[in-house]
């Protein structure tokens, strides 16, 4: 059984205007994603990327079609029960770091674990291993805003990982980089596929990013428009 399965997705957004047509922004996705793949989601801007990743991960509810995460249909599931789903099986990294800026780096990454009530001790030890994970541990007691963009980016993939999720869903994760950053955390969503098992899925519109993936699915105008796979990278 794939570890993510969508059947039949779809995702319609309303105008505003009580008598007009939905906006269709996903018209229909079948797709499965197997355990350790990584697997890059491309496509232009407003082509329904994002919108596709959202619902794979249970942040957005489709308008028709499910979603099953290890076999467990999302659309059954109440908005406390999905909220325990998202927090304990998918890790999830935005372009956009969203660490708080009054806690430090390995308080940021504990903190799935403490709102899922583990106490401090725990929370902060797993904290530290997915640091060191990512190669973040000499950074652990720093703030956000001692930290470069990179650095943030690295100590978000490791909340990601503190819990142990089944997927990892990253948006656009280089968005906010430099090349040079760009590339490193790309290798390193390469090392955890590749050295952990972990299975990835990167939204972006950069071609040499999406190149770091061994499959490749495009979206164009909300539906699969190719899903290849080649070798894996060098």
């Amino acid at each position: 059984m794939p570890i993510l399965q969508a059947d039949h997705l779809e995702k319609t957004f309303a105008t505003g205007d009580a008598g007009a047509a939905g906006v269709p922004a996903v018209r229909g996705i079948d797709l499965a994603i197997e355990s350790g793949e990584f697997v890059a989601i491309t496509g232009a801007s407003g082509s329904g990327k994002s919108t596709l990743l959202h619902m794979l991960g249970g942040i957005t509810r489709p308008s028709a079609g499910r979603v099953l995460l290890e076999g467990i249909d999302l659309a059954t599931l109440d908005d406390d029960a999905l909220a325990v789903v998202r927090r304990r099986r998918i890790g999830f990294v935005f372009q956009r770091y969203n660490l708080l800026p009054e806690l430090s780096l390995v308080e940021n990454v504990a903190l799935p674990l403490v709102l899922d009530g583990a106490s401090k001790r725990v929370s902060e030890a797993a904290a530290a291993q997915a640091l060191a994970t990512v190669g973040m541990e000499h950074r652990a007691t720093h703030r956000p805003d001692e930290l470069s963009g990179g650095e943030q980016q690295r100590g978000a993939i490791a909340r990601a990982l503190v819990t142990d999720p089944a997927i990892v869903l990253a948006d656009e994760p280089t968005g906010a980089l430099d090349s040079v950053n760009s590339l490193r955390v790309v290798e390193l969503l390469r090392r955890l596929v590749a050295e952990r098992r972990q299975t990835v899925i990167l939204v972006t519109h950069d071609p040499s990013i999406a190149a770091a993936a061994r499959r490749t699915i495009r979206i164009r105008d909300g539906l699969v428009d190719s899903d290849t796979t080649g070798a894996p990278p060098a």
